[in-house]
């Protein structure tokens, strides 16, 4: 018996990462495994891949923010597979270094859009479609250590992965009762491309050396965390927000 065995599980921004990494996890662990972000053709690899290795993966292009396309995402999982059992909403954009009042409105306004917005979207069709169901669900949205403290030159950022813990946890206090249990996960430094410019300017080594395990994480160890989350072995957890760091925050 493997972790996620025969559970139907939605993956946002799974084209790249620590999306991808779980979506190759938790087939491997046999779930179901639909997967969404905006490129189609990574998917579509990615899908390809997952099925070629004996998985069970099929694909959606949509984008986060807007509400017609996640609606569309969850009514095609409900049409392929008859439920939707978990969801690991790991959609999320980064920021350039800035100070506060550094940043541009239009800047400020698409870090809230595709990390607060979208990851409220994805709830709120999710839930909808576990509570038609009349069954238990698991949702796991992905958060940073940035949501735990401030972030210098980071603050938009950070303010928003604060805003998906508020979030999760309210989700969690609303949706218990339902057998619903919504949780978060607040990677540290992860090797993913959304900060390989870091690497390129020294930050990464910064970061390390102020990391207790003393080096970044790969995505599938965050993805690790997920899987178990969203598993029945997390049956009585609920509104926690599990940091993947190292030790970043200890």
């Amino acid at each position: 018996m493997t972790l996620l065995t025969d559970k139907v599980i939605l993956i946002t921004g799974a084209s790249t990462g620590i999306g991808a990494d779980a979506a190759r996890l938790f087939a491997r662990e046999g779930a179901q495994v639909v997967l969404t972000a905006r490129s189609e053709g990574l998917l579509a690899e990615l899908s390809d891949e997952i099925t070629a290795a004996g998985g069970t993966a099929s694909h959606v292009a949509a984008d986060v923010c807007n509400t017609d396309d996640v609606e569309r995402v969850v009514k095609t999982v409900l049409e392929r597979h008859g439920r939707l059992d978990g969801a690991f909403n790991n959609a999320g954009v980064g920021q350039a270094s800035a100070k506060i009042a550094d940043v541009d409105e239009e800047i400020f306004d698409h870090i809230f859009n595709v990390n607060v917005k979208g990851v409220w979207l994805a709830m709120r069709a999710e839930i909808r479609a576990m509570l038609e169901a009349g069954a238990p669900g698991s949702i796991v949205n992905t958060s940073s250590v940035g949501g735990l403290r401030g972030g210098r030159t980071l603050g938009a950022y950070s303010a928003s992965k604060h805003a998906v813990i508020g979030l999760s946890r309210s989700a969690a206090q609303d949706y218990g009762p339902d057998g619903i249990r919504v949780n978060v996960l607040a990677p540290g430094t992860t090797d993913t491309p959304m900060i390989a410019g870091w690497r390129e300017r020294g930050i990464i080594v910064h970061l390390d050396s102020v990391t207790p395990l003393r080096r970044s994480a790969q995505p599938i160890e965050v993805a690790e965390a997920a899987a178990w989350l969203l598993s029945d072995r997390a049956s009585y957890v609920t509104g926690a927000t599990f940091t993947v760091d190292g030790g970043m925050v200890a």
